[in-house]
């Protein structure tokens, strides 16, 4: 993906930095075009600021005599009159010319020359708008953009969008040198800062592009072959960004800026401003300059505390400074009159300042994840904000200082042991123990939680039902893990670090079992130990950490993001943090009591909807998961808004066709409650009100029985696509592997395998759910070699899991003691059926036919005298096609002939009667050998002639010609022409006549095929 900016270079830009080399800085002024602009290029100072765009006549000139060597056309006679070049050095001379306005300037005062008066009539050349494309007449932006990106595909009349392709950022400078009219008037610009040299060369041409109102230059936009994300480069921006006097929205997220760039506070009408993620950790103290600031976000830095400057931002309405380390807010804070929304969630605030009582237009305080003991009286006076203060020590007495260390004590690290796959059992003592399992998990024994060395035990179980316990949409993504003794009590907590694979937007928690009951733990993520990595170079494991003090079953497990609350007679807010849109407003007076309530997000693919309900007009928003404790009616209806789904909007929405549907988690059915609450849309969102809390779904479609269409497509949305796979190991075919691979992952995971193992093709696509058992069962003369526990009624028992590798490795041998080869299969079916599957649906699963799901064929080879498997290929006697009166096709025939066959193998082998399915066993098997495939093909076909009878070389005739293949078919005619008289020419050596019947076999191609 990644393209070196200096291979996208346009001729315009070699031909700049060519004549650059004798001096340190070149302008370049396409000076007959009045909507370019003047550009300055470094090419011996990389590093040098851009300085304000100057024009000169001798410069102008010179641009010409390029202009004029790129294009191979005759010398204009494009020359600028005395008095205008003496006015525009004038211009340029002037201190109190702005830089745009120098260059609003320069195109009038070149306009206004005629053609007539620039150009001879004999060398007229037209500079217009589009003259850039007739110097480069096909203009390719590859590199850096992909090939099949078009100019169309990035930039619109006012908006370019480069941060969808990696390193898009170096098509900047390609696009001004070549057509640079089209770029003068961007409103909207959107930047990747993933490639260093690509994003400073575009930071170079921001001073000219002075029309500029949004500008987003941001990390995170792509992701390594890890996953994880990219960060952006950007450290800081020129000074010259301070020219863009029309930005009014600028988006610097994702980067690594470790101050507020100086240049920003130049910027009076700006008014969004978004710095999330980066590393500030202090903000200027004139920050009150920029007073047009309506919207900042600092999420996600370094910041202690906030300048008393902020309180001058008089216009500002939303401030978000959540996830910092602010200790404490200035009592300036409380002069923001116009402040609507504060957020100040997951920092180390212990108190609020009382001047937060003056800020009368704050409708929403966000203060959870902090150190507050105690919420100011003052905002009692703001009845209409809304405040979330969950997560916070309120009521609690302040935490005590801690001691102080004791001067002689000497900090000891705690030693490490590091367990083999075999090592069950280990011992540790009171000085703690830092243990390291085979597979990536950890335990973390502090100094002091045993007062004598004990003996521990784990053990890694199956994921079996009894071991396992998954909630509604829950993915397991680790094997139980079982820690002994369960009795003992640890004097200090136990950390226990168990590994799992990354989960996009979805939470990762520990399950405990304490052998009666199931729990959920407070869970924190880390990577683990560089010095105990099991991924190759060394890469640390992604890590699910809880403390307990007692040990029992374990496991991690991913499930749709929770949000959560409490919710008292005062009302509150609860904003879903993965779709901010999704908004919950509890009124006061709601409940009496003090209720926890629960909001999960399921975001679905409305493209999967449409294939499943057969409505390509179909369109859905998230699923809502709400749920409380205690389970009762709230005494007013509860707010629940909600986006539109996509493509609706409050114009163009049908209410007719506008569903809202109720779902019942313990029956399993959806019911169409549209008449039965009150709901209204808005231009991008749906409002309604509800008193109980269960699942809800907004449908947009014009299918009627939504509530049985809705139903059948949640429960395929639950299930994976998945493939099995049946593999022989090459060295031992009694070894057979037998895995369920999730559909996204077969292509890989065969390639993994391709070296040690070979079987046929993957099966086709089946469905199951998460945590669904299946079998595997060896038929027609196979069967597995030994008692397993995990076999039942001769058949393998696997319980599905996306995440798990759903693997088994067993040994076969031939029924009742047969020493020939066995053609055998593998089969799947499906098991129990999970007990939370709506009753409908399981009795679909029943009975024979529904339960099976895949079939693929299995081959063991005959054995030896001595009980091993002849492996050598050539136990077949030797090829020879015919007979020796009509001739032979030996092997070295069907070689010749195999190397002339190409991609129309296929229709051949159908030809000659293979099956399809032996013809998709070779594919898979030499699916990047076509010369292998071909041969295999033709001798398998041969060696099942043997037993056929005569007309073998006929018949392959016949197929070749039916195949196309003429050329073919008269090549094997010659071959075994060739043979049949060299048969005779023996028989004559001898004094034998060869008889005129014997030639009666001889295959002839007949005129018209």
């Amino acid at each position: 993906m990644e393209r070196s900016s200096e291979q996208g270079a346009s001729p315009d830009e070699e031909d700049i930095d060519q004549e650059a080399t004798e001096d340190e800085e070149v302008e370049v002024t396409p000076a007959c075009n009045p909507s370019l602009r003047t550009i300055s290029w470094r090419a011996q100072n990389p590093s040098m600021n851009i300085s304000a765009p100057t024009l000169s006549g001798s410069l102008l000139h010179q641009d010409h005599r390029k202009l004029e060597r790129k294009s191979d056309l005759p010398t204009p006679s494009c020359v600028m009159f005395e008095s205008q070049a003496e006015g525009l050095e004038r211009e340029r001379d002037s201190p109190s010319v702005s830089p745009s306005s120098l260059m609003d300037t320069c195109g009038p005062s070149i306009s206004s020359l005629s053609s007539s008066t620039l150009f001879s009539n004999h060398h007229h050349i037209n500079f217009s708008s589009s003259s850039s494309s007739s110097l480069s007449p096909a203009l390719c932006l590859t590199p850096p953009l992909p090939p099949s990106v078009e100019l169309s595909a990035v930039l619109t009349d006012t908006k370019l969008t480069l941060d969808v392709y990696h390193g898009g950022a170096a098509a900047l400078p390609l696009l001004w040198g070549t057509i640079p009219g089209k770029l003068v008037g961007l409103q909207y610009l959107r930047l990747g800062s993933e490639d260093k040299q690509a994003l400073d060369a575009a930071l170079d041409l921001l001073p000219y592009l002075t029309e500029l109102c949004s500008l987003a230059i941001r990390g995170h936009c792509f992701y390594d072959s890890q996953g994880d994300p990219l960060p952006g480069l950007l450290t800081t921006l020129p000074a010259s960004v301070s020219f863009l006097s029309h930005l009014v929205h600028l988006d610097l997220s994702f980067n690594q800026l470790s101050c507020v760039p100086p240049c920003l506070l130049s910027l009076s009408v700006l008014s969004s401003l978004l710095l999330c993620h980066n590393r500030l950790s202090a903000l200027p103290p004139d920050l009150s300059q920029l007073s047009s600031l309506t919207y900042m976000s600092l999420l996600g830095n370094k910041l202690v505390s906030l300048p008393p400057s902020v309180g001058q931002l008089k216009a500002l309405q939303t401030l978000d400074v959540s996830h910092n380390l602010l200790q404490h807010l200035p009592d300036e804070i409380g002069s923001l009159e116009k402040l609507i929304k504060l957020e100040l969630s997951h920092n180390k605030l212990k108190h609020l300042p009382e001047s937060m009582g003056s800020l009368f237009s704050l409708r929403e305080l966000v203060i959870y994840s902090n150190d507050l003991r105690l919420i100011p009286l003052c905002l009692n006076q703001l009845p209409l904000l809304k405040i979330d203060v969950r997560d916070n020590p309120l009521g609690q007495p302040p935490t005590p200082p801690p001691l102080p260390p004791i001067p002689d004590q000497v900090e000891t690290k705690v030693p490490e042991l590091h367990l083999g796959f075999n090592q069950h059992s280990f011992c540790v003592s009171s000085a703690g123990c830092h243990v390291f399992l085979p597979g990536g998990a950890e335990l973390l024994f502090p100094p002091g939680c045993l007062l004598t060395t004990r003996r521990l035990e784990w053990v890694e179980k199956r994921p079996q039902k009894k071991w396992v316990w998954l909630e509604e949409h829950d993915i397991l993504l680790s094997r139980p893990l079982e820690l002994r003794p369960h009795g003992i009590t640890f004097l200090k907590p136990v950390e226990v670090c168990v590994p799992y694979h990354r989960t996009k937007t979805r939470d990762v928690v520990i399950r405990r079992f304490d052998g009666h009951s199931w729990s959920t733990l407070p869970t924190n993520l880390r990577r683990g130990s560089e010095s105990h990595s099991c991924h190759p170079g060394g890469r640390p494991a992604r890590l699910a950490c809880c403390s307990v003090s007692q040990f029992s079953w374990f496991m991690a497990v991913s499930h749709p993001v929770k949000d959560s609350c409490f919710v008292t007679s005062a009302g509150a807010l609860l904003v879903s943090s993965s779709d901010s849109s999704i908004k919950l407003h509890f009124p006061p007076d709601s409940t009496v009591q003090t209720r926890t309530i629960t909001l999960q997000v399921l975001q679905v693919s409305v493209s999967e909807v449409q294939a499943l309900c057969g409505d390509p007009q179909a369109t859905v928003s998230p699923l809502l998961c709400l749920s409380q404790t205690p389970n009762i009616n709230f005494l007013q209806p509860v707010k629940i808004q909600i986006p539109l789904p996509s493509g609706v909007t409050g114009h163009t929405v049908d209410m007719s066709s506008l569903h809202l549907l109720h779902g019942d988690p313990t029956a399993q059915t959806w019911t169409d409650i549209t008449s039965q609450v009150s709901l209204y849309v808005t231009h991008l969102y749906a409002i309604f009100y509800i008193t109980h809390f269960s699942w809800y779904w907004l449908w947009y479609t014009t299918q009627r029985c939504v509530s049985g269409v809705v139903r059948k497509v949640y429960q395929r949305l639950k299930q994976f696509k998945v493939q099995f796979l049946v593999l022989q190991r090459k060295t031992d075919p009694s070894q057979v592997l037998l895995q369920c691979v999730p559909a996204n992952k077969v292509e890989g995971r065969v390639q993994s395998l391709s070296e040690q193992y070979d079987g046929p093709q993957p099966s086709d696509l089946c469905d199951l759910l998460e945590g669904e058992q299946f079998f595997a069962g060896f038929e027609r003369g196979l069967d597995i070699s030994t008692d397993r526990p995990d076999c039942v009624g001769g058949r393998l028992c696997f319980v599905f899991y996306s995440s798990l590798k759903n693997l088994k490795e067993v040994y076969i041998c031939p029924a009742q003691g047969q020493k020939s080869p066995v053609r055998g299969q593998v089969s799947f079916y499906r098991g129990e059926v999970p007990s939370n599957l709506p009753e409908e649906v399981a009795r679909k699963r029943k009975g024979h036919d529904c339960q099976w799901l895949a079939t693929l064929p299995l081959r063991l080879p005959a054995l030896n005298s001595d009980n091993s498997y002849i492996m050598e290929e050539m136990q077949y006697p030797p090829l020879n096609l015919g007979d020796p009166e009509s001739g032979y096709l030996t092997e070295a025939n069907l070689l010749s002939i195999s190397l002339q066959i190409g991609r129309d193998w296929r229709a051949i082998g159908i030809n000659l009667g293979l099956s399809y399915q032996e013809l998709d066993r070779i594919q898979y098997k030499y699916k990047d050998n076509l010369g292998a495939l071909v041969l295999d093909m033709l001798f398998l076909w041969a060696r099942g002639q043997k037993n056929t009878g005569p007309g073998a070389v006929s018949r392959l005739v016949d197929a070749m010609i039916e195949s196309g293949r003429r050329d073919l078919a008269e090549e094997i005619q010659d071959i075994v022409s060739i043979g049949r008289r060299k048969y005779s020419e023996s028989l004559r050596r001898v004094g034998l006549e060869a008889e005129s019947s014997s030639l009666g076999d001889e295959p002839t191609l007949c005129p018209d095929g």
